[in-house]
Formats: C-alpha cells, structure tokens, sequence
C-alpha cells in the first residue's frame, strides 16, 4: 500500500498547479490521472493568455484575476509565452454602447487599453476586414498549453511531487466523516491498489462531479463544449476579439505559422469532444466578419474541450456562468478531508493553486508561504548550452528546441544528439522534431503511446498531420525496447485514428487531396484497417 500526505486527482493543469506549490511548500504530495498530462481540457483550448478584457463586463471578479496572472505567467512561464498584444476591434454589426461599457469596465479591473483608428489597425493587421469601425489593443497573449503543463509538472517533480499517469480513482475511502484514501487502476497494467492520504483533493475540471460522487458527495457541473478551428496559416500578429459580449468564433488566436478560431459554447457531457461540418460552417460565417477573405485560408483541424463550468447557480449557463473559480471544502457535505476544485480559467491556474494550497496547507498545520508566483517553471538554458545547441540542431530550429526542452530536457537531447549523430535527423517536418527528442519522451514513465510523444513534442501536429512523421517515428523507435511500441499497426492506427478525428469535419479543397494521399500512404502501402478514435 502507497502512502502520502495528500492526493491530487487530475492531470490537467489546475491539478499540477496544485502539485507544484504543494511541493515547494514541502508537502508530499501524488498526483492521478486517468489518461495522460493534458489529455482533457487543458490541452483543448484556444491557447490565449487572456488580458481580462473579455470578461471585463460581466464577470470583473474574473477579469481582475485574469490580468494579475497574465502578468504573472509572463515572468514565470517565458517559454510558453508569444507575448503578443490582444486587439479588441468592433465592426458595424456590434453595438456602439457596449464599447463605452467595456472602457469603463476595463479601466476598472486595471486592464491597459489604447485607442486606434480603423486604419491604424488595419495598418498593423492588413488582413482584417476594412468595414471595422475601431479597434483597442490589450495585454494578451499567446501560451503553449502543452509546454506550460509539462513544465509545470517537471517544477513539481524537481520538489519531490509525485505523477501517476493512466492511473484511475476508482474509490475514495471514508471513514468516520473524513476521506482515508483512494482506491485506483493501473490502466496499462490491469492492477487496482490502495494510497493512504490525509487530504484529498478533486481537480478533474468537467469530470468534478463524478469523481465527487464516488465520496457520496454531489458537486453540481454544468459543463460547456466549445469547438475550435485550427487554420494552416497565421493570420493576425494580434490576438483578436470582437468588442462584443462574449460570442462564438470571435476571438482569433495566432501560433507559431497557424491560427485558432474559437469558440462555441454548449451544454455537454464532460467527454464530449465532437465536432461537425455545420458548426464549422457556422462559426466561418461569423469569423468572416473579421476576415472577409476566411474562406480562402487552408483549415488544418477542428477540435474540440468541455469547459470545467460550476453549477452552483441554477440559473447560469453556458457562457453567462462565471468564468471565476470556486474551491469546495467538503467538511460542510459531512466528509473532512476532502475539497474539489473547479471553474477557472487556464490563466489563473496559478492562483487557483495558491488559493486552494492555503486552505488545505492550513488544515494541515503548514505555515511556508506560496512561492509560485515568484520562482520559474524551468532554469534559463544559458548561453553556453545554447551555444552547444547551434551546433546540433538546425540554425532555424535552436529557438524552438530551447523553448519546448527547457534546460533540462535540452541536454539529455544534446547527450544524445553527441552520443549517438543520426538522432540529430528531424523526423517531424512541420514542427521540427528531431529523432532524439522523440526518443528521449518515449522512453520516459509517463509514455504509453505515440499520442503521449505528441503531447510533449508536437509530433504529427503540423500541416501534414502525421502524414511522413507518423511512420517515420515508429521507424525511429523500432530498435528501442519499449513494450508499447511493439505492435506497429496498433500503436499506427490509434495515432492516425486521433489526427483523423480532427479532420473529418473539415475535409474540403486542399485538406480532401492530403487525406486521400495520407489514405494511399496507410491504407494502401501499409494495409492499416482505419481504426474509429
């Protein structure tokens, strides 16, 4: 039997938010998770660091957290960071008053705002539609939601946390009012075991009230599905919102060489992640009144997450609930020891973590202050290592290693990349992954699949979607020893099955011919059945 002082469910990033300052407090600490690191709503967003500004109206309890984290996250997280500006642009089908509402309201929260002119940005973002009327520029930005998640988890491993990954609470143990510890699954190995804990606490986002469920406890969710579309091209240099109440498809998000349209909001079941043609055609038409021309543009995928939104509040819904967090200590439902946490926004994770650590640290007779806010996720890879990268990586790629490895990772893979020349060959084109990188996640604990491997590398995530990367990674790994990369088609079928997913409702022009061509590649050379994700 395991045992430990308290027990995180939940793999996204509020759990490993929490994780992290439990152990910079000293804490031992274990977190679970079902599946793998971000394999939910973390990682199915629409990567904005939000400024506050659009929830600045209706919600300026969240919009003041919003942009005390933005600023924040900055310091801590540079390497997840394109530390773009947001620009809030109103067009002739949004109304003048809510504007002077908005102004009012963000100057309130304390969010910066500075006026432009129809031309000057239209100047700054030449394709946006020429009918806007005026536009403001904000503090947003860009975050790479995968690369924050991992870092993250590795800040709370350097202080001694514990991560369980495919690792499933099955039971939670309550004994004379208060929880005792947990029951799991091992979902690799098919093995159920007990940890002991003193605390338990509920991170699953959307799944909150299940898991709450299993300790006779009702948590009442009320989850939201909101569909996104991945553009092959960057559009804008801005993040761009229109200056409106929050809507569908208004907020445009650039990254890297794409561009994220988002998002819906509907009433959902917490694994709900489907998307469809008509509701990509819906948000087209509204996006078009941002770029006239959106319909010119390649679309690489459509995804989809459920928003962790708490139903406390009978009559808030969908995008009138609050975007604010709520942290449940559950001695008040008769079972001590046990508190779930849900609501928030990816950009206050951070905060959400120190206002739930405070509560249970105190409980738990810990006095050492949050430090999350002040320490960085990972060590700056100084000038020397960096050096040492030039000459090893592709000149164009240096950057983009150094963000996604962090110092740590960057020089395992310069180990390897040394030890071993032929691991310097990138095996994914359109993300720039090289076969040393693809190696050194494979092979570490948390890896069950190649899906994992994309998660921490980016693998098959660009333009050709797993197209060339997708059997050259398996050709990469075929002289390694891991037990899940054994059967080939397998391991193949599930990956592709993901990728497909995702393209299924956007197969028109461009994107019809490479998945005819990706077809000829699997289902034709390599005779792969076509597995259903």
């Amino acid at each position: 039997m395991t045992e430990t002082t308290v027990v995180v469910i939940g793999g996204g990033v509020t759990g490993l938010g929490i994780l992290r300052d439990l152990s910079m407090r000293g804490v031992p600490a274990i977190l679970l998770e079902a599946k793998d690191l971000g394999a939910g709503t973390s990682s199915r967003f629409h990567g904005l660091l939000h400024s506050g500004g659009r929830y600045a109206v209706k919600d300026k309890e969240a919009a003041k957290e919003c942009i005390a984290e933005n600023s924040i996250l900055r310091r801590i997280a540079p390497y997840c960071i394109e530390a773009k500006e947001s620009m809030f642009i109103r067009t002739p089908e949004d109304p003048e008053i809510y504007e002077k509402e908005w102004l009012e309201a963000c100057a309130e929260c304390g969010i910066d705002t500075q006026s432009l002119t129809r031309d000057e940005a239209i100047h700054l973002e030449p394709n946006l539609n020429h009918d806007i009327v005026v536009a403001y520029k904000c503090p947003g930005a860009a975050i790479d939601g995968f690369r924050l998640l991992w870092q993250t988890a590795a800040s709370a491993q350097h202080y001694g946390g514990i991560i369980k990954t495919y690792t499933e609470v099955i039971g939670i143990d309550v004994q004379a009012g208060a929880v005792s510890g947990v029951r799991v699954r091992d979902n690799i190995m098919g093995l159920e075991y007990d940890i002991k804990c003193d605390y338990l606490i509920n991170a699953t986002g959307p799944f909150t009230g299940r898991v709450s469920s299993l300790a006779g406890v009702e948590v009442k969710m009320k989850p939201s599905k909101g569909s996104m579309i991945v553009f092959n091209h960057r559009l804008c240099s801005h993040i761009l919102h229109r200056l409106h109440s929050s809507a569908d498809a208004d907020i445009f998000v650039p990254h890297g060489s794409a561009t994220i349209l988002g998002t819906t909001s509907l009433d959902s079941e917490p694994e709900d992640i489907s998307t469809s043609f008509d509701e990509v055609k819906q948000m087209l038409e509204i996006g078009k009144l941002t770029f006239s021309n959106i319909y010119k543009y390649r679309i690489l995928r459509v995804f989809a997450g459920t928003r962790p939104l708490y139903g406390g509040k009978e009559e808030a819904q969908g995008r009138n609930a609050s975007r604010g967090f709520v942290a449940l200590d559950h001695a008040r439902d008769g079972v001590k020891n046990f508190m779930s946490v849900c609501g928030g926004k990816f950009t206050t994770y951070r905060l959400m973590a120190e206002k739930v650590c405070d509560i249970v640290c105190k409980q738990l007779g810990n006095e050492i202050a949050c430090r999350t806010a002040e320490e960085p996720l990972v060590e700056a890879v100084p000038k020397e290592m960096l050096q040492r990268a030039k000459t090893l990586f592709p000149n164009y790629k240096v950057e983009l290693a150094v963000a996604r490895l962090g110092k740590n990772g960057l020089e395992h893979v310069l180990e390897r990349m040394e030890q071993n020349p032929a691991e310097k060959e990138v095996i994914c084109e359109c993300e720039n992954v090289t076969q040393a990188e693809i190696q050194e996640v494979a092979q570490a604990e948390t890896t069950h699949n190649l899906n994992d491997v994309r998660r921490r590398t980016r693998l098959g995530m660009g333009t050709c979607q797993g197209t060339f990367c997708t059997y050259r990674s398996m050709v990469a790994l075929s002289k390694t020893e891991l037990p899940w990369q054994n059967d080939t088609e397998a391991v193949l079928e599930d990956f592709l099955a993901n990728r497909w997913y995702g393209i299924r409702p956007v197969l028109w022009g461009n994107m019809l011919h490479d998945i005819e061509f990706m077809r000829a590649i699997y289902g034709s050379a390599l005779n792969l059945g076509g597995k259903k994700p």
